[in-house]
């Protein structure tokens, strides 16, 4: 199996990382939208490709990259230093908890595509439930800490499955600090239900903005908005 992912500006090596390059990473880094940020945080890298996606669309961003699961912390290395954005990147194995106690620096964005089942059954591949599988303390602990590691325009983005993001949604409701920005619901063609949110969340109260993502215009077949979105990181395109 080839384990390397070939983008236009740089490449993915997949080796020792339980969660692949998926379309869900792509389309949060792609769809993020944030006023030339300078200080960037992405919580559970993976294979490092959210940030190197980041790095090639904010050219002057630092990129602090943590991952808990140490095989995968040290690839997402190792494609950093392989790309073109090297300087501006740094993995960081470590749980979120023990990183925001060990850090003092503020963040223009802190982005996540993370572990998606909560309370379900659990893998028999410990570094696939690592990466697969979490609790509703870990999205209470990312929330709080935004809180406090956000500049004052900052902003968390994640992309969800639709039960998780209502669970996130109420946790944000209940947290005065923090308010919904923005939600994105990507649909795999335009007349299906939804199946994945992006929830752009932030210090500051504003008007809630609802959009939509279409990935398919028909089976087999890309929308134009797909390709346009990433005709600048896929060399189909």
């Amino acid at each position: 199996m080839n384990n390397i992912f070939h983008f236009k500006e740089f490449k993915i090596d997949q080796s020792d990382c339980a969660m692949k390059v998926n379309t869900d990473g792509v389309l949060l880094a792609a769809l993020v939208q944030a006023k030339n940020p300078q200080r960037i945080l992405d919580i559970g890298t993976g294979t490092g490709l959210i940030s190197l996606m980041l790095a090639q669309r904010f050219e002057t961003a630092s990129i602090d990259a943590v991952e808990i699961d140490e095989n995968a912390a040290k690839r997402a290395g190792i494609n950093f230093k392989e790309s073109p954005f090297a300087s501006r990147l740094t993995s960081i194995h470590s749980s979120i908890e023990d990183f925001f106690s060990s850090t003092n620096e503020s963040y223009d964005l802190i982005i996540s595509n993370p572990p998606f089942f909560i309370n379900s059954l659990k893998s028999e591949d410990f570094t696939k439930e690592i990466a697969r599988h979490t609790s509703q303390d870990f999205f209470e602990n990312l929330l709080d800490h935004s809180v406090i590691k956000l500049g004052p325009n900052g902003c968390l983005v994640m992309i969800l499955p639709i039960e998780t993001s209502i669970l996130i949604e109420k946790l944000v409701e209940k947290n005065t600090n923090l308010h919904l920005n923005e939600i994105i619901m990507i649909q795999s063609f335009d007349d299906s239900k939804p199946h994945r949110k992006i929830l752009k969340i932030g210090l500051n109260p504003t008007e809630l903005n609802l959009n939509k993502f279409v990935i398919y215009e028909a089976q087999g077949i890309y929308s134009s908005e797909y390709q346009n979105l990433l005709k600048d990181f896929f060399t189909i395109f």
